[in-house]
């Protein structure tokens, strides 16, 4: 039976269905499935989708499958990251009810665990309560890239895949690209895949690890120079080199701006994240991006984003700003 499916490559499968699963837009009564070179994920309301193809596919019907909602009678909020299923439940009983659920579903899942604190530190890890299976290391796809990483010892949140990916397209081959917090390279690996020379920085010795080792596991270590340690002691190496400087640590990027503007060359885009009350996201961030870049650059702002809801009255947001040396 034809059934309005999105249409897209099959490496940006995973990260397209989880994007349509977090809007509950993706059917569970047919099959997603690939053929002639595309991946068709069929959904609820075609009128919904707004930025990926949508086309009538004949998707077979998916056979019976058990997900944790039929196990426990209601739908509960999980979040998935690899073969990790991700909880954020308060109440413990509850928390290993779902946890048992997930594990006798039908959801390809190794381990279940719930969030134990916030992120904390300077290298933005969290405790997390293993509730189902033993381990907390796997491998994430986003948009044909596969990233290696342990969720107790590194930060990543796969929610801001689609805004990754707005970044990652802009760059074109023979970009210098310095990206100053690093993490284990959602950012950096696929833009050396994309033909850049990328410098990636970060403080934290495990996440420069697994970046290095998905620099490889993506054919990209040649491309791609992984630094540990605080970027505003390690980046004097390359001043004046950068095309391109990617600054994602919402809560202090800004106090990082010398270093960014150091970093630029002639002319860079500066990618700037911030946490920002709603009733004026964009303004405190580009103030600080003129100030430091004092007399020096002329400053275009691209682009003014809100990335996600942070917190009540907070956003999450990205200033893309381009900078000429006068």
């Amino acid at each position: 039976m034809s059934v309005p499916c999105v249409r897209v490559p099959p490496e940006e499968g995973e990260t397209t269905r989880a994007m349509l699963a977090d809007r509950n837009l993706v059917r569970d009564d047919y099959d997603i499935t690939v053929a002639d070179g595309w991946l068709y994920i069929p959904v609820t309301d075609a009128d919904a989708i707004a930025h990926h193809e949508v086309v009538s596919f004949d998707a077979p019907r998916r056979e019976t499958q058990t997900l944790p909602e039929d196990i426990l009678g209601f739908e509960p909020s999980l979040e998935r990251l690899g073969r990790i299923v991700i909880l954020d439940e308060d109440d413990d009983e509850r928390a290993r009810r779902v946890a048992d659920a997930v594990m006798d579903s039908s959801l390809p899942v190794d381990t279940v665990v719930n969030r134990a604190s916030e992120i904390r530190g300077e290298l933005r890890v969290r405790e997390w309560d293993v509730l189902a299976g033993d381990g907390t290391e796997t491998v994430h796809t986003e948009y044909g890239t596969e990233l290696l990483l342990d969720i107790a010892e590194v930060y990543f949140s796969p929610r801001l895949a689609t805004e990754r990916h707005r970044v990652i397209e802009q760059v074109t081959p023979d970009e210098q690209v310095f990206d100053m917090f690093a993490g284990v390279g959602p950012f950096a690996v696929p833009m050396a895949a994309r033909g850049a020379a990328v410098v990636a920085c970060d403080l934290n010795p495990r996440a420069v690890e697994y970046l290095r080792e998905n620099a490889a596991r993506n054919g990209v270590e040649a491309d791609l120079t992984a630094v540990e340690g605080d970027v505003r002691e390690v980046a004097a190496d390359w001043d004046g080199w950068a095309d391109r400087v990617v600054m994602n640590l919402p809560h202090t990027a800004s106090e990082f701006l010398d270093t960014a503007v150091a970093l630029a060359g002639d002319e860079c885009v500066l990618h700037l994240y911030n946490i920002q009350h709603d009733s004026d996201p964009f303004g405190p961030g580009e103030r600080a991006i003129r100030e430091a870049a004092g007399e020096a650059y002329a400053i275009d702002i691209e682009t003014r984003r809100v990335v996600r809801s942070y917190a009540p009255h907070e956003e999450n947001v990205c200033l893309d700003a381009r900078l000429r040396r006068r």
